[in-house]
């Protein structure tokens, strides 16, 4: 690790200012912080500087994974893949979301999201990786062997945070019937008759496994001493359900109702960054954006989109929702406090020197220039 370095003449996003100047880096943390330039160390020529975005939520990896139907590909080669683009993204500590519980839908079994958890660990601790990567399990409290196969990954070293979700029709993100008939029908290529089986099949799991499955999850995540998040709350009794569990973050409330009560109770609310770039959800709940404005809004996630989470926060700031510093706070502040990880996530003295070098240019996506992880250039 360097000993010392200089980025200056930058454009620095602190907590809640924005200021032209200086920053020193010894020993891959921050060291010193101050207005105007330097006579030595790298020109940044007035670029945005800002934290190092932290990611708690991320489909992504899957699509490396299998990056065709009926193709697996090689683990090691698709966790590096995806750690290129996360890094490039601005993204410097993310949590990879592991299946827990398969619906049938895919081609990952147990055995293959077991062998990809040991992946992540192996190639961490070989420093094979840009950014930093922990482990969210998504658990399907609907599937009979949730629990045993959320048994098989809790030892995991990464294995930081466990959300617990359920997709049956009639439940949270469908709570429309037809929505759920429009995204599964049309993903699994099924008739009229077969869609009616699927749905008959997992309302019934549903009804029998949810509620005792997300009771095991929580008692097993405050004994591991791993975060909970919930998932897709949708009621006043979502959210009552998940301050009783302990939960402390609400991942993408799909009503004003979920979201404003959850913040009310304490809860982390955690929206898609792809719902701020498109103007609303992707299964037709409520935007992030309406949320940013209700004061219902903490953390944003890229979710299947890596550079969204840049993206998103540029455009909040483009579109006059929030100032830079508040939007940044979305995508690197909030998420590391609510992760209980205190060493990173704003740009301030002893904290970790993972920086994004942005340049950004009026009307064009901005541009993620450089990297730099603990004050390693990564990207």
């Amino acid at each position: 690790m360097m000993s010392e370095q200089v980025l200056t003449n930058a454009t620095i996003v602190l907590p809640h200012e924005v200021l032209r100047g200086t920053i020193v880096v010894k020993g891959g943390l921050i060291a010193d912080i101050s207005t105007g330039t330097s006579r030595t160390g790298d020109d940044l020529d007035g670029d945005i500087l800002i934290p190092g975005c932290v990611e708690l939520h991320t489909d992504h990896l899957e699509t490396h994974l299998q990056p065709r139907p009926k193709v697996l590909w090689n683990l090691d080669a698709a966790l590096q893949a995806h750690d290129g683009q996360i890094a490039t993204s601005g993204i410097t500590t993310v949590f990879d979301a592991l299946r827990v519980g398969l619906e049938g839908d895919t081609q990952f079994g147990a055995s293959e999201m077991a062998a990809m958890a040991d992946t992540i660990a192996s190639a961490t601790k070989e420093g094979r990786l840009r950014a930093e990567h922990f482990i969210h399990l998504r658990c399907e409290v609907s599937v009979p062997d949730v629990v045993e196969h959320f048994d098989t990954l809790q030892q995991n070293p990464r294995v930081r945070l466990a959300s617990v979700m359920d997709h049956a029709p009639g439940q949270r993100q469908f709570v429309d019937p037809e929505a759920y008939r429009i995204y599964y029908q049309g993903k699994k290529k099924l008739s009229d008759a077969e869609f009616a089986a699927y749905s008959e099949r997992r309302i019934a799991e549903s009804q029998a496994n949810s509620d005792p499955n997300r009771r095991l999850i929580a008692e097993r995540c405050r004994t591991l001493g791993i975060a909970m998040a919930s998932h897709d709350d949708a009621t006043q009794a979502h959210v009552e359900e998940s301050v009783e569990l302990g939960i402390r973050l609400a991942e993408f409330p799909t009503t004003m109702e979920a979201a404003t009560l959850s913040r009310q109770s304490g809860l982390h609310v955690l929206m898609g960054a792809p719902n701020v770039v498109r103007g609303k959800s992707h299964s037709g709940n409520v935007s992030a954006t309406d949320l940013l404005h209700a004061n219902a809004l903490d953390i944003l996630s890229s979710d299947y989109v890596p550079f969204s989470l840049v993206q998103a926060a540029f455009l909040l700031v483009d579109r006059g929702d929030a100032d830079l510093p508040h939007a940044i706070r979305l995508t690197s502040t909030n998420p590391a406090d609510a992760a209980g990880l205190n060493d990173r996530g704003r740009i301030e003295l002893g904290f970790r020197a993972d920086l994004v070098r942005i340049n950004n240019q009026l009307g064009k996506p901005p541009r993620v220039a450089a990297v730099w992880r603990e004050g390693q250039r990564v990207a």
